[in-house]
């Protein structure tokens, strides 16, 4: 893997983590049961993006 290669893989890593931080203060917020179930779906599929993305490096 080239060092511009690793570069933009540590940078998705960096947006994922990011993301999966602002879903989780987003579903700890939320009052709607719908909208809360939701942001936690999208925490956990952040966080198997992130996985996946880890387990290329």
């Amino acid at each position: 893997m080239s060092p511009k290669e690793l570069s933009y893989i540590e940078d998705a890593l960096g947006h994922e983590s990011f993301m999966k931080t602002q879903c989780t203060e987003a579903a700890q917020n939320l009052q709607d049961p719908d909208l809360k179930a939701y942001a936690q779906q999208l925490v956990q599929k952040h966080d198997q993006i992130f996985s996946n993305l880890y387990h290329l490096i």
